[in-house]
């Protein structure tokens, strides 16, 4: 991570931690934080959910540092931190947890919708999602 604004990039196979994000944003400078966690839900498309599983392509890890960089010097923020869960999830488990501090709350809103919504569309973690009804689904895989 080339850029001092970037405090965390990762991709876990243990269970995500706010706190753990939170902290590696710690900076008196940073009048706002804005802080997105992603849970699994027990239902998607109108159908029950039971579990879901995460996998990640091995270029994961550095598509996620490009996309943390790529909000770090497109937006006026002090700290960027993104982390994404792979393997098996339960409901109400943390999936994905992104932040970002800056020196006034709208410029740490924009950022962290960037963020997360760039990491949704660019990094390749891909969602195996297991219904009540004995169906299965994947998302974002190729």
């Amino acid at each position: 991570m080339s850029h001092p604004a970037v405090r965390m990039a990762a991709i876990s196979d243990q269970p995500l931690s706010v706190d753990d994000v939170v902290a590696s944003l710690d900076d008196p400078g940073a009048g706002g934080l804005v802080l997105f966690v992603g849970r699994v839900r027990d239902h998607d498309h109108g159908l029950g959910v039971t579990g879901l599983s995460y996998s990640a392509h091995p270029s994961a890890l550095d598509r996620l540092r490009e996309v943390c960089e790529k909000v770090a010097t497109s937006y006026d923020v002090r700290g960027v931190a993104a982390v994404h869960r792979v393997g098996d999830l339960a409901i109400g488990d943390l999936a994905v947890v992104v932040a970002t501090t800056a020196g006034h709350r709208g410029s740490s809103f924009d950022a962290s919708r960037a963020l997360i919504d760039t990491l949704k569309a660019e990094v390749p973690i891909w969602k195996h999602q297991l219904f009540t009804d004995g169906t299965e689904e994947w998302v974002g895989a190729p």
